[in-house]
């Protein structure tokens, strides 16, 4: 019935699966060379407006996002499953094969063969199984009507390979599409000091729900002599319901994940405004607070007043300021503050502030629920690869059969569906052997 039914030998055929790869593999140099999810005008300005219209009939912008990407994939798709039911019950037929019902005009017409002829008395069939034992062999035997035939065999579940590949494809696919329709990515702004409960989705800006805070507690940078960015840092805190549930420093590279969502460090902005962070030393409690430039603030509770009065800066970059601090009815003090450095404050020296640069920091989130099917897919597909390329289904039959009261004839015949050439070196130091053991006369 199938092989009459077109449209199943259209979607089971080698033919569509070439020609699917193929376009799949053409879009996807396209959609490299042409940049991904820029706006309209960027295509105008680039391509012309002819062009940058038929960019949009076709969603090349988005192209693997587009309709017709998403088409081939799911021809793709189908075309593996249908093409792996059709052939996988004939494969599952060879691996479930009784291979005992083999004739023996069969066996010496295969491609690996040996025969001897031996004196019926020297017949030996434990001493032969032996041979096969020590070659790695696990044979079983069963009388005939003029003798005994024995059989072993290797990796006949290697002939699965190609379709646990088609399967690690689709679980791959599967895993991309809930990653799409059940994930999202985005970017949020935080400043030092701030936190935010919503990110901003990369497709249209609309604000999502991350359903707790992220705070940024803090941002260091790192400059080369020159002056250029070397590395920077965030301290993120995650709060829920007002309480730290969680805090991490995050770089480049180095991401925080908390309940299926993960932060990346991708850029920052400086402020003109500064962190000023005073530290009891006594009591070990501390605060941090943000002082616009030239612009006095109160710590109420401890009656400490200041403000960053001046402030020295290599391009957007402040490498220190002017600090004003007076301490309850302690004399002021008035000192320039590095980066990242502190200053004494009050009668007994009990204070130690530090004064920074404000920074927000930039961070992409990201949520894919369908990661782990795309992690499990790879793997399979690595699994998949090494049966099909490294790994052969490979037969033995040793057929020993009685001409008459004195004569017996023994045969070996062997097979592999791969790697013949080790296969017919392993099978001729196997007919060595059983050469030697016999003693006999080869045919």
């Amino acid at each position: 019935m199938k092989k009459n039914n077109s449209i199943w030998t259209f979607f089971a055929s080698v033919r569509l699966a070439i020609f699917t790869l193929s376009f799949l593999a053409l879009s996807s140099i396209i959609g490299t060379i042409i940049p991904q999810g820029e706006s309209s005008t960027f295509y105008v300005q680039k391509f012309g407006p002819k062009m940058a219209q038929f960019f949009q009939v076709l969603d090349i912008p988005d192209m693997y996002y587009s309709w017709w990407f998403v088409g081939l994939l799911g021809i793709l798709s189908c075309n593996l499953i249908i093409c792996s039911l059709d052939r996988f019950p004939a494969v599952l037929k060879i691996i479930r094969a009784d291979n005992f019902s083999v004739p023996v005009n069969r066996l010496a017409k295969m491609r690996e063969r040996k025969s001897w002829s031996m004196l019926t008395s020297d017949f030996n069939g434990p001493g032969l199984s032996d041979i096969l034992k020590r070659n790695g062999w696990k044979p079983q035997s069963k009388k005939t009507d003029n003798g005994e035939l024995f059989f072993s065999q290797k990796g006949a579940w290697s002939r699965t390979g190609v379709y646990i590949v088609h399967t690690s494809i689709l679980i791959i696919l599967a895993g991309g599409i809930i990653g799409h329709f059940l994930g999202f990515k985005g970017s949020v702004m935080i400043p030092e000091t701030k936190s935010s409960s919503k990110i901003y989705s990369y497709d249209n800006s609309t604000p999502i729900d991350l359903g707790f805070e992220v705070r940024c507690d803090s941002f260091a940078i790192e400059y080369y002599d020159n002056g250029m960015p070397r590395d920077y840092r965030s301290s993120l805190t995650i709060l829920e319901n007002g309480k730290e549930v969680l805090q991490r420093d995050i770089e480049v590279n180095s991401p925080l994940t908390y309940k299926g969502i993960t932060f990346y460090q991708s850029s920052y902005e400086g402020y003109q405004d500064f962190v000023v962070t005073i530290k009891n030393s006594v009591t070990d409690k501390s605060k941090n607070f943000v002082a616009s430039f030239q612009k006095q603030k109160l710590w109420e509770e401890a009656g400490i007043r200041f403000g960053v009065i001046n402030a020295e800066g290599m391009g957007k970059r402040i490498v220190r300021s002017k600090l004003w601090v007076k301490v309850g009815d302690a004399p002021a003090v008035i000192e320039w503050v590095e980066d990242g450095k502190e200053i004494t404050a009050g009668s007994d020296n009990n204070y130690k502030i530090s004064v920074k640069q404000m920074y927000a920091t930039g961070l992409q989130v990201a949520r894919d629920p369908g990661v782990w099917l795309v992690y499990i897919g790879c793997g399979l597909m690595l699994l998949g690869l090494f049966i099909a390329f490294f790994m052969s289904h490979k037969r033995i039959w040793l057929s020993i059969q009685r001409d008459d009261d004195k004569t017996s004839s023994l045969l070996l015949s062997g097979s592999a569906n791969k790697n013949r050439t080790d296969f017919s070196r392993q099978f001729s130091l196997l007919a060595e052997q059983l050469s030697k053991k016999i003693g006999s006369t080869e045919l």
